[in-house]
């Protein structure tokens, strides 16, 4: 079976509500994340809470440095500083997020690297594009000439977005080393070793003049993987603690978690689908409203209603929760013909719009915690499920997660509140992954997408697309700067 790959942010932004306060979810004052211009967003953890992400004086460091401590610098007092941006478009296709990045450390050094968001911006995709780009997630209507014209469109639609946030965080293209762009995914069958991601990169490069790197999962599948998820591989840069073991769970169109145990090593993290995210709850909402809402947007219609305990029980049963991991999934299983048939059987049961839409929230909730039970707690007992995503910022769906994960003994927090940013995040993994292929550094987990050994990801387009990568590193490690300290 054909699938769409997994681990995209659909886009719950706009209409959101405020989580419940008698739910124990942490969120930021500050909710929306980063600023531009490279105002970092104060965290409500207290000092020492994220010991990966704190100083000794309870000031935030640079996002996620990979050591204890505040910026990273180099041991003789210099830093390798260049920035970055990543550009990506998820399975809910509602536009372009791109991050500008800053960026400190060697690609596969020893000290690892940290990273610091200067500007966020996302481009909606004017109303004919979107339309067609879920026409060619059809293969019978996917015919070359039209993927190769969404090819170049979306190549042009990228590179504009990328200069328009290397603008609002206060750079010229001259200063950005790189630019990721992970596509637009219009067909995903890792059972065939194959995918399609379309937005060309060599449009992205030639119309930036900043070297592109593109097309970054077909390296994992030639190794055995199945492209997918590859974001686990900056969150074990990002994320990991010596002493807590930690969840990362994105909920865009499907449902993805990473486990980063603690004190782990890159072969101890591992990831895979959760089952579906915001696909059925957005898709419920889309369906019973006859096309008036494209997203229950803040949880809203959910909220009206209640989760019908029948229906649940029936949707519990699909095979795929039940499949061994690494796995993955996406529109194949969970997309138009699935939906028909919950709208369906909920006629059948008497349920309302937001009776539906209540029982396919809390689905997604149940989903995360079964999850939890067959591929986790057995072996690492979790302390902290860290939430990103659009389904963050459905106040329904945390309200259910929370209740499903204290069930379990995790706390449940979301990415504003541990200092990130839940719009970001995915954007930010792409402009890392670019910044380790032009290092030509592995930048896959193998344990996260079943490849038979780490691979370097990623497309290169510009001849010079890896001259500052590899010079910089290669000139720092003759030096001796194979090590990093906190400042």
């Amino acid at each position: 079976m054909a699938m769409p790959e997994s681990g995209e942010v659909a886009d719950e932004r706009r209409g959101t509500a405020t989580a419940d306060p008698a739910v124990a979810v942490e969120r930021s004052e500050a909710d929306g994340g980063f600023k531009g211009g490279g105002q970092q967003q104060r965290s409500r953890f207290e000092a020492g809470s994220m010991p990966g992400m704190f100083g000794e004086k309870g000031e935030p460091s640079l996002l996620g440095a990979s050591e204890p401590g505040a910026g990273i610098s180099w041991e003789k007092g210099e830093q390798l500083r260049r920035y970055a941006v990543g550009l990506m478009s998820g399975t809910s296709v509602d536009g372009i997020d791109a991050a500008a990045v800053e960026i400190i450390g060697v690609p596969g050094g020893d000290g690892g690297v940290s990273v610091r968001l200067l500007a966020f911006e996302n481009k909606p995709y004017p109303a004919d594009v979107r339309r067609e780009i879920f026409e060619l997630f059809d293969p019978a209507r996917a015919t070359v000439d039209r993927v190769g014209a969404m090819n170049v469109r979306l190549g042009r639609l990228y590179a504009d977005a990328a200069l328009s946030v290397i603008g609002k965080a206060g750079l010229s293209p001259a200063d950005v080393s790189v630019v990721g762009s992970h596509g637009q995914t219009i067909y995903h069958a890792p059972e065939a070793g194959f995918t399609v991601q379309i937005g060309e990169g060599a449009v992205i490069a030639a119309r930036t003049g900043i070297p592109c790197v593109s097309d970054f999962r077909p390296a994992d599948l030639a190794v055995g993987g199945q492209g997918a998820p590859l974001v686990p591989f900056t969150e074990y840069l990002l994320y990991r603690e010596p002493d807590r073991t930690l969840l990362l769970q994105n909920i865009g169109g499907i449902g993805n978690v990473t486990v980063i145990p603690a004190g782990c090593g890159p072969e101890d993290v591992y990831a895979f689908d959760t089952g579906p995210g915001n696909m059925l709850i957005d898709g419920v909402a889309s369906l019973v409203t006859g096309g008036a809402l494209a997203m229950d947007a803040g949880g809203a219609l959910a909220a009206r209603g209640s989760a019908n305990e029948t229906l649940l029980g029936e949707l519990r049963q699909d095979a795929y929760y039940a499949l061994p991991v690494p796995k993955s999934t996406g529109r194949e299983r969970f997309g138009a013909d699935y939906l028909e048939r919950i709208v369906r059987r909920g006629r059948e049961l008497g349920l309302s719009d937001a009776d539906l839409a209540a029982t396919v929230t809390r689905l997604t909730a149940w989903s995360i915690g079964d999850a939890y039970d067959r591929f986790i707690a057995a072996r690492y007992a979790a302390d902290l499920m860290i939430v990103g995503g659009g389904g963050s910022y459905n106040p329904v769906l945390m309200r259910d997660l929370a209740a499903e994960m204290a069930a379990r003994g995790v706390t449940v927090a979301t990415q504003e509140a541990v200092g990130g940013s839940s719009d970001a995040k995915e954007a930010i993994a792409f402009a890392l992954l670019a910044d380790y292929a032009m290092a030509r550094q592995p930048a896959n987990l193998p344990a996260a997408t079943g490849a038979a050994r780490p691979a370097v990801l990623g497309r290169s387009r510009t001849e010079h697309s890896t001259r500052l990568g590899l010079q910089a590193r290669q000139a720092l490690l003759e030096r001796g700067y194979s090590r990093v300290r906190a400042q």
